[in-house]
Order: structure tokens, then C-alpha cells, then sequence
């Protein structure tokens, strides 16, 4: 069976299985639309650590452990582990997988990190490298906005358009063999930029990668949307998440049927969010707290979770240049 498929999808001859799935989450998320649905709520944001940035490692380590426990494994059990925040040199990453001391690749994808990972994972299972992977993501509001836009304690008035980074952790367990829904399909995304310049509104930055990746996807695949029963992307919030509709409607699809963004779900109205969620962990709490339960169960039966990154940096932005962004995409099916 021929793998590849048209210019940038993958289709898996033995399609990995998520065996299961964990996600951890701080206050203000475990308060929100999915209250009930997460493995572990913080209390506070920092879990008495002595920073933020600690906080958010001590949350990819307990997801991957508790991913790994749901499992019926132990670490030693994991291949590799392929993980990524949002920090400078994927710090909170780095300093978990000290203390798990696994095989590790570390992944930047930016808030596309989820997606990234299963799709590279899925492809050394079926390609014969490994038996079982870990994948994980996270991200955290205050450690974010600290490094990306302003001191948190400045208490800088967002614009309308603005999302509200996550603090959380999702982590997934991948296996050659097992029971779950199965990853049957990726398409690796390019990198798409317009110009927007604006890092407090990432939604209209990612969206039209998003579009890029779905649309070739789609003419890969030889696939018409409602081949999903739902299609997700990572974290556009409500400004993007309409701009993916109107583009793919310019492109001849109709895609408002059967698709939502994931920084959608997540926080409600008078939480004032303004656009919705974002960050690494946007996708991967939806992902392993909601969706996949879903699939287990036979309520969904086939998605497409797209997960969308914005590739700037601190120093790009102070440089003035333009964001790039980029989306991934993992068929999953039950």
C-alpha cells in the first residue's frame, strides 16, 4: 500500500491505537464548558511551586504518568516520549522528561504541538521504530503571556479579538496494538503567512494555515467534509474559527455543518475570555478530556482534529516581522 498521499498527507497501513488519555488543568478551565470531564484540577495556578513555569512542568509530568498508569503500563513500557510547550527551549518539557527519564524528541509546533506529535508518533509506530509512544502538551496562561506580551501583574487591557492561553496538560498513549480509536491519516502542514503582525489576535494569523492544511487534506485524501462526523481545529477562538468558514466557502466547501474549534469549548461566556482559548494546551485538554471519551464510546466515529500553531517569537515580534503559522492534521477514527 502506497503511504503517501497526494503532496503532504500520510495514510497508516497499520494505523496506531490511542489506548488512552489523560488531561490536568488549572482553575479557571476546570470551571469552564468541560467542568467534570479533566483527570486533575489545580486549585490555584502555580500548585504551590515556586513559578509558574514549574507549575506547568510538574502538569506535563503528571499527565504523561497518568496517561501512561491509564494505560495499564509503566514508563518503562514507552518507547519515546514526543512533547512541547510554549516556553523558550521548551522548558517546562525539558524539565519533565528529566524526572521521566524516557527516550525523548522534543517538538515546537507552537499550540500544533498535539498534533505534531501524533502524527510523528503514529508514523515511528507504523513504520516499525516503536511499540507504544507517549505524546503530551502544555501551556500555561501566566508563563505565556509573561514571555509573549506583558508582565501579568501590569495587568495590560486585551483587545476584543484576544484568546486566553490554557493552563493545562494532555497527554495520549500510542500503541501499535490495543483497543480505541485509531490515528489512520496525517497531513503535514506548510507554513502560511499573510502578513499579520498583531500577536494579541492570533485567531486570523492561523486561520488561513488551517485552511491550506485542510483543503490539501481534503484533495489528498480524495475526502469531502462530511466524511467527519467532526471536524476541530486547535485553538482559532471565535474570530478565526469563523474566518476557516468563510474561506473554505470562497474555496467551493462548505464546512459549518460538522466543524468547531477547540478554543471554542473550553471557557464560557462570562468567564471573559473574549475570542476564546489558545495555547498547546487548548487542543490537547479538548482532545483527551472530551473527544477522546467520544470516539471510545462510539459517539463519534470519525474526526479530523487539525491542530493550528503561530511560529513567532519575542524576537521576531520586536524585529517587526510577520507571524508565520502553521497546521497539522490527524485523521482519527473508531
Amino acid at each position: 500500500m502506497k503511504k503517501k498521499l497526494g503532496l503532504q498527507s500520510i495514510r497508516f497501513e497499520q494505523p496506531p491505537v490511542i489506548t488512552s488519555t489523560a488531561a490536568i488543568v488549572g482553575p479557571m478551565e476546570g470551571e469552564g464548558l468541560l467542568t467534570g470531564f479533566f483527570d486533575y484540577v489545580m486549585e490555584d495556578n502555580i500548585h504551590s511551586y515556586a513559578s509558574w513555569e514549574k507549575c506547568e512542568s510538574y502538569m506535563i509530568e503528571w499527565a504523561v504518568r497518568k496517561a501512561v498508569e491509564k494505560d495499564n503500563s509503566t514508563l518503562e513500557d514507552v518507547d519515546y516520549i514526543l512533547a512541547g510547550d510554549l516556553l523558550n527551549q521548551l522548558m517546562a518539557t525539558h524539565f519533565a522528561m528529566r524526572s521521566l527519564g524516557r527516550p525523548f524528541l522534543g517538538l515546537y509546533g507552537a499550540c500544533s504541538t498535539l498534533a505534531e506529535s501524533l502524527l510523528i508518533g503514529s508514523t515511528l509506530i507504523d513504520g516499525g521504530f516503536a511499540q507504544k509512544v507517549a505524546v503530551a502538551v502544555s501551556s500555561h496562561h501566566d508563563a505565556a503571556e509573561r514571555q509573549y506580551r506583558f508582565p501579568t501583574e501590569m495587568g495590560v487591557q486585551r483587545p476584543p479579538g484576544a484568546q486566553w492561553t490554557v493552563t493545562g496538560s494532555g497527554s495520549a498513549v500510542v500503541t501499535a496494538n490495543g483497543t480505541g480509536p485509531r490515528v489512520t491519516a496525517a497531513t503535514v502542514g506548510r507554513v502560511i503567512d499573510l502578513g499579520i503582525k498583531d500577536p494579541n489576535i492570533m485567531g486570523p494569523a492561523m486561520a488561513p494555515a488551517a485552511v491550506d492544511t485542510l483543503w490539501n487534506h481534503l484533495n489528498d485524501t480524495g475526502r469531502t467534509p462530511d466524511y467527519y462526523d467532526m471536524i476541530y481545529t486547535g485553538d482559532l477562538g471565535k474570530v478565526g474559527k469563523q474566518l476557516v468558514v468563510d474561506m473554505m466557502q470562497q474555496k467551493g466547501v462548505d464546512v459549518s455543518a460538522n466543524y468547531e474549534d477547540c478554543g471554542c469549548m473550553i471557557y464560557r461566556e462570562d468567564q471573559d475570555t473574549h475570542s476564546g482559548a489558545s495555547g498547546c494546551a487548548s487542543s490537547g485538554i479538548v482532545f483527551a478530556s472530551y473527544l477522546y471519551p467520544l470516539l471510545r464510546q462510539g459517539d463519534l466515529k470519525k474526526i479530523l482534529l487539525i491542530g493550528t500553531g503561530s511560529l513567532h517569537s519575542p524576537t521576531s515580534y520586536q524585529q517587526k516581522e510577520s507571524i508565520p503559522c502553521i497546521a497539522h492534521a490527524v485523521s482519527i477514527e473508531q
